[in-house]
């Protein structure tokens, strides 16, 4: 008698939020942060992972409708404290269609931000950054560990006028209503790149030097960018210098973080596939959101 070979068992969520932790080690994360997994239960299977930038009702109904059995998000759903859950509050209601539906959620935030191949790495690359290092590297205590830190700071292949740089940020990140904007010289040339996903300006003192030409990163108030770029201006004439550098490329911060969505997704195929049996590791579909999420809806150009 013939007996037909069984399928392999699927990955457990327990197997994914292990590779996730190793990934984006919880450790790294800031004091503050909120990361891991916010609901599911670890011994339920997997079958299917959707990864998306922000824990909101729109990614949860792309999750039902295809069939996800965990949302992998990278901004908390519960970053500050609560003292419900009710399915009275936005909130408690996103996690109750959640679990009623089977869906696990699980976070990963600044953590993220620090890795290797997280949230900055994948944004450098995508703008053309090479030789990238962490713009602030962290103090890991184990030098044979790979860099990591907040931020990364590079080189472009060769140096291009930073109107030629915004139009290439503009066209390889999502659209969205606020588009990029730009201060500095748009001829000057810029060579040496730093970037930070999501908001940046607390980091201005590194972008200075780091000797940047040009600083990548979202959500720029007035004041810190007015400031950071009248310093430019008065050291430049002090040095005669013909350029005020750093420049400024502000992009939204949904866009700023969304490259990483896609380094996660595959990452986490390959080390299950190392570390999972591959079998197992090869039954799990995993997907990107394709749901933008960036609040901005429309944008009038000042007459």
């Amino acid at each position: 008698m013939t007996v037909a070979p069984t399928a392999p068992d699927p990955v457990r969520l327990a197997d994914v939020v292990r590779v996730l932790d190793a990934l984006y080690p919880p450790s790294t994360a800031e004091s503050w942060d909120a990361v891991g997994l916010v609901a599911g239960d670890p011994s339920q299977p997997v079958r299917r992972v959707l990864f998306a930038v922000d824990p909101v009702d729109t990614v949860l109904d792309e999750a039902g409708e295809v069939g996800a059995d965990l949302l992998v998000t990278h901004h908390p759903l519960l970053l500050r404290g609560v003292h419900s859950v009710a399915a009275t509050t936005f909130k408690g209601a996103f996690l109750h269609r959640a679990i009623r539906a089977g869906v696990a959620v699980y976070t990963a935030h600044t953590n993220a931000d620090a890795a290797r191949g997280g949230v900055a790495e994948a944004l450098a690359e995508l703008v053309g950054v090479v030789d990238a290092e962490p713009l602030v590297p962290a103090d890991t205590r184990d030098h044979t560990l790979p860099a990591i830190g907040i931020g990364r700071v590079g080189r472009l292949a060769e140096p291009v006028p930073l109107r030629a740089f915004a139009e290439r940020v503009a066209a390889v990140l999502p659209a969205t209503a606020q588009g990029v904007r730009v201060a500095g010289d748009l001829d000057a040339l810029v060579e040496r790149v730093a970037v930070v996903g999501g908001a940046g300006d607390s980091l201005f003192d590194a972008v200075r030097s780091s000797g940047a030409d040009v600083y990548v990163t979202a959500d720029l108030r007035h004041h810190p960018a007015s400031e950071l770029r009248e310093r430019a201006e008065h050291e430049a004439r002090a040095a005669g210098a013909s350029t005020a550098r750093p420049f400024l490329v502000d992009v939204a911060h949904f866009a700023s973080e969304w490259p990483w969505l896609e380094h996660a997704s595959r990452d986490l195929v390959r080390v299950l596939g190392e570390t999972v049996d591959a079998p197992r590791a090869g039954k799990l579909d995993v997907r990107v959101s394709t749901r933008p999420t960036d609040p901005w809806t429309a944008r009038f150009p000042s007459p």
